[in-house]
């Protein structure tokens, strides 16, 4: 008799928000993943990372910046705007965000957009 594989249970893993001081850039970021253990290790499944500043851009709901695997595809949102990504990794996709974010804090500081 074969042993049935038992289907994973996808649980949240992550949700945080966080509001930025104005000295900061302003906004909100908001990290919300969901994924499961297998051998030790967390797997993620679906992950929507954004950075919302309606001072920045008022379309799609203020999102300045995200990236997420809705709709079954990985893409970024850019003000207003959806391209598709390459995949590599959760990890490398949550870098990636970082670093963009944290650019266009430095252009606003510097009265750009």
């Amino acid at each position: 008799m074969t042993k049935k594989a038992r289907p994973k249970l996808e649980s949240l893993i992550e949700r945080e928000t966080f509001k930025l001081k104005a000295s900061s850039g302003g906004g909100v970021l908001s990290f919300e993943v969901w994924g499961y253990a297998s051998e030790g290790k967390t797997v993620v499944t679906c992950y929507n990372l954004a950075y919302i500043n309606r001072l920045i851009c008022q379309k799609d709901n203020g999102r300045v910046l995200g990236f997420d695997n809705a709709h079954d595809y990985h893409h970024k949102h850019y003000m207003g705007k959806v391209i598709p990504v390459n995949f590599i990794s959760y990890e490398k996709t949550l870098e990636r965000f970082e670093k963009e974010w944290q650019e266009i804090i430095k252009a606003v500081r510097k009265g750009k957009k």
